[in-house]
């Protein structure tokens, strides 16, 4: 029986590239000259150090480019709160990776509600698709692709015929 799974995930070390790569251009611009403004990537963040605010928020299009372009999806990246204390400014960006329970149970619904010929199954951080049919499980690919409603990149793997 055919089946595909449907994840959230990102690829590490293409992560970790991309953050030395913003490092490199943060410290090679002239507007950060003699600024300590860097990046420090953590178990599943990052964060953004800088002198002040308007650093920060002159750095965090230079994450975002170095990151698309090393085929990291930014969706999973979300901002937190910067800290200014009077000498620095940071702040972190958490890297979310795998599908929660309630937005598990949304592409479920979603799936379901299109009335195709296909069961899927929340099992941990994925989610799994079986039908009898290739042809369905394609539709149920394509359908997902298209879904505004879903805030987190998607990415199918695991196909089986």
């Amino acid at each position: 029986m055919p089946s595909f799974d449907i994840v959230s995930e990102f690829d590490p070390h293409e992560v970790r590239n991309a953050v030395d790569q913003a490092n490199k251009e943060v410290s090679t611009r002239f507007d950060f000259k003699g600024s300590n403004a860097q990046f420090e990537l953590q178990d599943e963040s990052i964060l953004m150090k800088a002198e002040s605010t308007f650093q920060l928020q002159q750095m965090l299009p230079i994450l975002f480019s170095k990151m698309t372009k090393r085929g990291v999806d930014i969706a999973c990246m979300e901002s937190g709160d910067i800290k200014d204390t009077g000498k620095t400014a940071q702040q972190p960006i958490t890297l979310n990776q795998g599908i929660d329970t309630p937005t598990a149970k949304k592409i479920v619904k979603i799936i379901k509600d299109k009335k195709l010929k296909v069961q899927a199954a929340i099992q941990g951080e994925k989610i799994r698709v079986t039908g009898k049919k290739r042809d369905d499980l394609q539709q149920v690919m394509a359908m997902l692709k298209a879904e505004k409603s879903v805030e987190l990149p998607l990415q199918f793997n695991n196909f089986r015929d």
